[in-house]
C-alpha cells in the first residue's frame, strides 16, 4: 500500500486541505455564509440553464468545480455545446475572461506572457498572456502541442506564472475551462497525464434529448443565446463563496473513505494507473462544494460518491484487458464504490 495511505497525518491533511496547496491556505477577505452560497449558485444555475438546454447535471458539475477551486475539462464530439457551456459560465459572472484557441502553432508564451524590450525606458517589460484572467476558456486544448499544453501546468496548480525567473500571481477566483475533442479525431494530441491530473473534473455534454433539441432550434435558431445573458454575480462574490465552501466540515472518516477508494484503484487489476493524492484532494474539495450546493455544512459519503466519476475517471488508465471487455474507468469506479466500506454515520 502507498505510504500516503499509511500516514495518519496525510489523512488529516486531506481532511483539512492545509499544506497541500498554497492557494487553498489563502483565507483573507470576506466569507459568505452557506445560505448565500446556495442562493447565488441557484441564480447562476438558472442563468446557465437558460442557455444550455436540457443539461442541468452538467451545469451543476461546472458550478461545483468553480466553487471547489478546480478546473474543468469538457470532452466530447464537436457541436454539442462544450464551448457554449464555458462561455455561458464566464458570461454569467462579472469578471475578467480570456479565450485561447489552441492550434498546433500556438506558443507557450502566447498563454503565459512574454518579456518585451521597451526602447523608451531601455528595459524589458512583461506583457501578460491570456492566462491572466478569472475565467480562461481554452478551446480545443488537445489540438496544441504537448509543449504548449504544459504552459498551463504551473498556473493551474499554483495560481501563478513564472516568466524569465519572475513569478506573477494570478487573479482570484481562477478557473480554466478547456474543451477537447476525442483523441481519435484528426489533428489531436492526447493530454499528458500531468495535465489531465490538474483538471479537477471531466464531463461530457452528450447529445441533447429530442425535446431539448427541438427547443434549441426554436429558441436559438435566429440568435445567439448569449446575447441576452447578463451577469448574475461577480468575482468578489464567487471568491467569498469559495471561502465558505472551505468551511464545510469533512470528518476524518470521510478523508479515510476517500483514501480507501484511492487505494482500491491503485491495487485494481483492471487499471494500470490509479488515483493520485492530488485526485483525493480534488475529490474532497468537490464533495465539500457538492454538500454546500445541497444546503449542508458537512460532507456525507453520498457527496463523495456523486463526484467520484467526474473527478477521477479521466485520471485512471485501464488495462488492455479492461478495454477489450469494453469497460470504462467509470465502470471500474462504480465497482469500487460498491465494494469499499462506507463509513458509519456518527451517533
Amino acid at each position: 500500500m502507498d505510504h500516503y495511505d499509511q500516514d495518519p497525518h496525510r489523512v488529516a491533511d486531506l481532511a483539512t486541505g492545509r499544506g497541500l496547496d498554497p492557494a487553498f491556505d489563502d483565507v483573507t477577505g470576506r466569507t459568505a455564509n452557506l445560505d448565500e452560497v446556495l442562493e447565488v449558485a441557484t441564480r447562476l444555475a438558472n442563468a446557465m440553464n437558460s442557455v444550455i438546454e436540457g443539461k442541468k447535471p452538467v451545469v451543476r458539475v461546472a458550478i461545483t468545480v468553480l466553487l471547489a477551486e478546480g478546473h474543468l475539462l469538457l470532452e466530447d464530439v464537436p457541436g454539442v455545446g462544450k464551448t457554449m457551456l464555458a462561455k455561458t459560465l464566464a458570461r454569467s459572472i462579472d469578471c475578467s475572461v480570456k479565450r485561447i484557441q489552441f492550434t498546433p502553432d500556438l506558443l507557450p508564451s502566447d498563454i503565459t506572457g512574454v518579456s518585451v524590450y521597451n526602447q523608451d525606458v531601455r528595459a524589458f517589460e512583461f506583457r501578460p498572456g491570456a492566462v491572466f484572467a478569472n475565467v480562461v476558456v481554452g478551446d480545443e486544448i488537445n489540438r496544441a502541442s504537448p509543449k504548449t499544453q504544459s504552459a498551463l501546468l504551473e498556473s493551474m496548480e499554483e495560481h501563478q506564472v513564472t516568466v524569465d525567473g519572475t513569478t506573477y500571481t494570478l487573479q482570484h477566483p481562477f478557473i480554466v475551462m478547456a474543451t477537447q475533442n476525442p483523441i481519435e479525431m484528426e489533428g489531436t494530441y492526447p493530454l499528458p497525464e500531468a495535465q489531465r491530473d490538474r483538471f479537477m473534473a471531466r464531463i461530457s455534454m452528450g447529445y441533447p434529448a429530442t425535446h431539448s433539441e427541438v427547443d434549441l432550434l426554436l429558441n436559438h435558431g435566429d440568435r445567439s443565446p448569449l446575447d441576452a445573458l447578463r451577469p448574475v454575480t461577480d468575482a468578489a462574490t464567487i471568491t467569498s463563496m469559495i471561502r465558505a465552501v472551505r468551511t464545510v466540515h469533512a470528518a476524518p472518516s470521510i478523508a479515510q473513505y476517500i483514501v480507501d477508494l484511492a487505494a482500491a484503484t491503485r491495487e485494481s487489476p483492471a487499471l494500470r494507473l490509479g488515483a493520485s493524492p492530488r485526485a483525493g484532494l480534488h475529490l474532497l474539495r468537490a464533495a465539500r462544494a457538492h454538500a454546500a450546493l445541497a444546503g449542508r455544512d458537512h460532507v456525507l459519503p453520498d457527496d463523495v460518491q456523486s463526484m467520484i466519476v467526474p473527478v477521477w475517471a479521466h485520471r485512471l488508465h485501464p488495462t488492455g484487458e479492461t478495454q477489450m471487455a469494453r469497460r470504462t474507468p467509470a465502470d471500474v469506479l462504480s465497482d469500487h464504490v460498491q465494494r469499499v466500506r462506507v463509513p458509519a454515520p456518527r451517533r
